[in-house]
């Protein structure tokens, strides 16, 4: 599988915020976060104070305004479905065309897989920190959309 989906970040953007590889909702929609069951963008607007987004225009506009970069650790992989268990034969996204562009002051991964990947791929190449926190996953039952929102919350601190 090809990553297809293009980064949303500008010269403003001050967070990043790392995934594993999109899901199979993700990938029929061309855009980040896009199965239902996903607390992505309920966890984003809630730590931001703002309207949860509906569409991907509005989602483009939420990340923008905030200053927030989303893009994916993976370029390419073996996937079987939207397991990140299944991940296999991984090649890493180049990071260089964000980072050069925007003043990213922390870089956040979205759930242990993308923070492993990142470790193990993207560190070495940017010697840049990522910060993990827990999955927005529907697969991460064991956090509940409070217990999320207040992890997340650091990364309207961190701004």
């Amino acid at each position: 599988m090809v990553h297809t989906i293009d980064p949303v970040y500008d010269e403003n953007s001050e967070i990043l915020i790392l995934g594993s590889f999109p899901s199979v909702k993700s990938r029929e929609q061309q855009f980040f976060y896009g199965h239902k069951q996903n607390r992505f963008w309920k966890v984003l607007a809630q730590v931001l104070g703002c309207g949860v987004p509906e569409d991907i225009p509005q989602k483009k506009a939420m990340l923008t305004k905030y200053h927030i970069a989303v893009w994916d650790v993976i370029a390419s992989c073996e996937i079987t479905g939207s397991s990140d268990a299944s991940i296999r034969d991984v090649k890493p996204n180049d990071l260089s065309r964000i980072l050069s562009a925007a003043d990213i002051r922390a870089i956040y991964t979205n759930g242990g897989k993308a923070h492993q990947l990142y470790q193990k791929y993207i560190f070495p190449a940017t010697g840049r920190e990522a910060y993990l926190l827990p999955s927005t996953s529907p697969a991460n039952a064991g956090y509940s959309l409070e217990r999320l929102v207040e992890a997340w919350k650091v990364i309207r601190d961190r701004r």
